[in-house]
């Protein structure tokens, strides 16, 4: 082995990393979108899960918040299935329009504005953190609750491990992380066809005797608390069952990782999602009314039902064992969902300068790398403020679910009204949006006004101090852009020189490297700067740019292929005006993820070419420097100049000043 292998073979510390996270992937591969991308099934497990595993507490939320008047019980299935198939179309309706994702976010900001979209964003985000929590936190309850109480202390730390251990399945890439987790999608879904389908089946005879024994209870309710009693009950039952409905958002917002035809993918997940879960969250209903199931304390109800439809079973302890333990398990599948939207929403976010704008970047195994940790660490932070209460987290995020989705129906119904004239069937477009918001809003005020002294006021509070954060990020960003657009302004007058240069590059000259990320003020500074401080020390001049695959780009072939085009063309015209002046000029690009390393690989196979190298970057640099603008902007000038300067390279970084 010589010098240049041994140097190249990876640390200790990146192999255990590639082992647990995997080998970097490779952009130029054709099949790579084909590869990463989900099919039905796959979207069904792995964003469906979420809505199903609601079951497991959204039901049993319903069902106890009726009391004594369980005989609402059936008016509340039905109106449940109702509800799960009008916000599931309306969301059909929703990746129709947005087939590039982002669901809530996109819908408000392009239908109302982009303060009712950093609105529903920063909900998105607050609700698909406490989603991972409440997820993880009830498989906890329901798989202690079956082993011996003196393990209960250990709860907090099992539940914070299956956080991390979703934390790294993502790192890896969201198809690996639901292929490892379908198995417990598939048992779920087999164990709760026999507990529903059984169930039913075996208490159809007892409809009857059940709804004689309900109109008495009804008869008495109508003479006691009256018709508007009856419904406020109702209403409120319906309303605490709210959680049922989290996660049928998430098909919307991750349209990015959906199978191409995209649109048909999307919409084919939402009919298996808004099937499965009216079928399973009804059914459950169903159940406990039949079976007159009655809380008991330290147990579920569906640990009861379960118990209770098996008890006559060869084995029956066993699979209403394994018909809990998928439940829980299965929880852990609906976390998923929050790992694959909340990246998704903060990377449009970002885009749109809501977040910083490392949010929107791609890792090595083209993952949403830095949302996915930044979720599993506010997840972790949220499961030890609430002590991984179920009832509180349940509280806290269902608000946040039908704010987005009240923001989204509206959004919906005011873009279909706006654009009457040009859609001749707008009218019927619009009733499920007008529908489906006064469905939202209805489970939303009643929430807050029942919840907000027993936790909600915390995720408002905890809302309306991201949507604070957004504003604060949004105006740097803009200060630094309207600085930036000042300089390209004085920039743009440099006329072009009068001694054209067609001569090839001479690998024997003094040769400028100026990495650009694109034709801009940054390059052009940075191009005068060599100038004014090496005058006439360089003949010849190699512009290099790194065609970044982020979120934004990382939607297809034909986004890359565009991206390459665009830098090509912009890294061109710094050819034609370095040539003009007289110079010797040329461009290389790269493609890639990570700015840092493709960047540098570039410029260590050009100083193989052109010893006699120098490599120039640019660098934003404030009046005052703070902890908050180096979150904002990150440090890749730094990180190359190391890496080259190691390689023995000579890399000067000229400072771009931004009077703000």
């Amino acid at each position: 082995m010589n010098i240049n292998d041994a140097k190249h073979q990876p640390s200790s510390i990146e192999r255990i990393r590639r082992r647990f996270i995997g080998a970097p992937r490779d952009i130029n591969e054709p099949s790579l979108f084909h590869k990463i991308s989900l099919i039905p099934l796959l979207a069904w497990i792995g964003l469906g899960a979420d809505g199903l595993s609601s079951s497991s507490y959204g039901p049993e939320e319903a069902f106890k918040a009726l009391g004594s008047h369980t005989y609402l019980a059936i008016f509340i299935a039905i109106a449940t299935a109702l509800t799960v198939f009008i916000i599931a179309y309306a969301y059909s309706r929703i990746i129709e329009r947005f087939p590039g994702g982002g669901g809530g976010y996109m819908v408000a900001t392009h239908t109302i504005s982009s303060r009712a979209g950093v609105v529903a964003g920063s909900a998105l985000l607050v609700d698909y953190i406490l989603t991972i929590t409440v997820s993880l936190a009830s498989c906890g309850d329901a798989l202690f609750s079956y082993i011996n109480p003196a393990f209960l202390p250990y709860k907090m730390t099992f539940v914070a491990c299956l956080i991390i251990l979703l934390v790294i399945l993502n790192l890896r890439g969201i198809k690996e992380s639901i292929t490892f987790l379908a198995p417990i999608f598939i048992i779920f879904v087999i164990t709760h066809i026999l507990l529903i389908g059984y169930g039913l089946g075996t208490h159809i005879g007892e409809i009857g005797p059940v709804l004689e024994k309900y109109r008495g209870s009804i008869n008495s309710d109508l003479s006691t608390i009256g018709f508007v009693g009856i419904l406020a009950i109702f209403l409120r039952a319906f309303s605490m069952g709210g959680g049922t409905y989290t996660g049928i958002e998430a098909v919307s917002n991750a349209m990015n990782v959906m199978r191409e035809p995209k649109v048909q993918t999307g919409k084919r997940t939402m009919v298996y999602l808004a099937v499965s879960l009216a079928v399973t969250a009804s059914g459950l209903l169903f159940c406990y009314a039949l079976f007159s199931i009655t809380p008991v304390e330290g147990r579920t109800l569906n640990a009861i039902l379960a118990d209770r439809t098996f008890s006559g079973w060869y084995m029956g302890g066993t699979l209403a064992l394994i018909t809990i333990l998928s439940e829980g398990a299965l929880l852990i599948v609906g976390a998923q969902s929050g790992f694959a939207g909340g990246p998704s929403v903060m990377a449009n976010m970002a885009v749109d300068s809501w977040l910083p704008r490392r949010f929107s970047a791609l890792s090595e195994r083209l993952t949403m790398q830095n949302g996915v940790l930044l979720m599993g660490a506010a997840s972790l932070a949220v499961l030890f403020y609430t002590h991984g209460s179920v009832s509180a987290l349940v509280v806290m995020y269902s608000i946040n679910v039908f704010l987005t989705f009240s923001l989204s129906q509206f959004g919906m119904a005011k873009f279909f009204f706006q654009n009457r004239h040009e859609d001749s069937n707008w009218a019927r477009h619009i009733v499920i949006h007008i529908i489906g918001l006064i469905l939202c809003l209805t489970i939303l005020i009643i929430t807050v006004y029942e919840k907000f002294s027993e936790g909600g006021w915390v995720t408002l509070l905890i809302t309306f101090a991201l949507i604070v954060l957004c504003y604060l990020i949004r105006g740097h960003y803009l200060k630094v852009r309207k600085g930036v657009r000042q300089l390209e302004e004085i920039l743009s007058s440099i006329p072009s020189g009068q001694a054209p240069n067609e001569e090839p590059l001479n690998t024997k000259e003094r040769t400028a490297i100026i990495l650009v990320s694109g034709y801009n003020g940054f390059g052009l500074h940075s191009w005068l700067s060599v100038f004014k401080e090496f005058p006439k020390l360089y003949r010849n001049f190699i512009f290099l740019s790194v065609a970044e695959i982020d979120s934004g780009a990382f939607k297809g072939a034909s986004e890359i292929d565009a991206l390459k085009s665009s830098i090509t063309e912009q890294l061109a015209k710094y050819v034609r005006l370095a040539r003009s002046y007289g110079y010797a000029a040329g461009y290389r690009m790269g493609v890639g993820t990570d700015v840092i390393e493709t960047a540098t690989n570039l410029c260590q196979s050009i100083v193989q070419e052109f010893p006699k190298s120098s490599v120039f970057t640019g660098k934003l640099v404030f009046r005052q420097e703070n902890p908050f603008q180096r979150i904002l902007h990150n440090e890749t000038a730094f990180a190359i100049q190391r890496r080259l300067q190691w390689e023995g390279i000579t890399t000067v970084i000229l400072p771009i000043r931004v009077n703000i």
